[in-house]
């Protein structure tokens, strides 16, 4: 459980408690519905309280939030984790490559990071994974311990508040070596796996800038500005430079890399609760290392 506490501030004096809930704690429309039937979940000034009491500055409002939600039964799991950040209310994790997010992307005894993140929690948890990275992309992604910091974690996804890098090897020399993407993305015609650039597709909007190129590849800097599913890897497949070990939008070659050459690289984010400021970086794998080795016409940046 996560206790939230709140002081009322003057400009908030005489307003009903559902708005300092809402406004100052950010929590959700639907967070609220059901805190109000837990009882003891919202106190006002150490006495439990209706959403419509009315508040006078320096009164202390508490809140008690739990899962609305049974944690799903996974099977444990002894996957080592790469754990980069981790405080009360969430994780930061750099995941490797080839291995699933979830147990249902992982093959038949494989693990996957879900039901590694419940054995590490223990005690019937289960993490909230605030973006999802495909099972072949390597790098940092965070996953929230409550529905709450999911909630204001996923709200501010794609905004300044929580902004992400990748890196990524495409294949060619990219041209110009800087732009925007802005193609709407669906899914293809008799996939279910598979995305592609269409009229009713979902607008879509990437970013992308050359840190250093060869006849044969080009070391990528991407930024996706909206979460569409294999957005990174189909907009610059669109562009006619796919990503290295691209199986599903470009050659499968496992003698250059055994999965696409993406890697989230950078995470910068606003603690929910805390309101700290926190930055990350994870180094590229060696995989895509060896790859980059192979680029030599400008100096790598990372």
């Amino acid at each position: 459980m996560r206790t939230l506490h709140y002081t009322v501030e003057p400009s908030r004096d005489g307003q009903p408690l559902r708005n300092v809930l809402r406004g100052e704690l950010r929590i959700s429309y639907s967070l609220l519905k059901s805190l109000k039937w837990q009882e003891g979940a919202i106190l006002l000034n150490g006495a439990p309280a209706h959403v419509n009491a009315v508040v006078r500055a320096g009164d202390v409002v508490t809140v008690t939030l739990s899962e609305r939600r049974p944690a799903p039964a996974l099977a444990p799991c002894a996957l080592p984790l790469d754990i980069v950040y981790e405080d009360e209310d969430l994780l930061v994790i750099n995941k490797p490559a080839n291995v699933a997010m979830h147990p249902r992307r992982a093959e038949p005894g494989a693990p996957d990071i879900a039901s590694a993140l419940a054995s590490y929690l223990g005690d019937g948890s289960a993490a909230h994974f605030v973006s999802r990275l495909d099972k072949g992309t390597s790098g940092l992604f965070i996953a929230a311990k409550n529905g709450y910091v999911h909630d204001r974690l996923r709200v501010a996804l794609h905004t300044e508040w929580l902004r992400r890098e990748y890196r990524a090897v495409a294949v060619g020399r990219v041209a110009p070596e800087h732009g925007f993407v802005e193609l709407p993305i669906g899914r293809a015609e008799g996939s279910i796996v598979k995305r592609c650039i269409r009229d009713d597709g979902l607008p879509s909007r990437t970013e992308y800038e050359v840190l250093s190129q060869s006849d044969r590849f080009s070391l990528l800097r991407l930024v996706p500005y909206t979460g569409r599913t294999h957005q990174l890897r189909v907009h610059m497949a669109a562009l006619g430079f796919p990503l290295a070990g691209d199986w599903l939008y470009g050659e499968e070659d496992k003698t250059l890399i055994a999965r696409p050459a993406l890697h989230s690289y950078e995470l910068w984010f606003t603690q929910p609760v805390s309101r700290k400021p926190l930055h990350f970086t994870a180094e590229l794998p060696e995989d895509m290392r060896r790859l980059v080795g192979q680029i030599r016409a400008k100096p790598l940046q990372d």
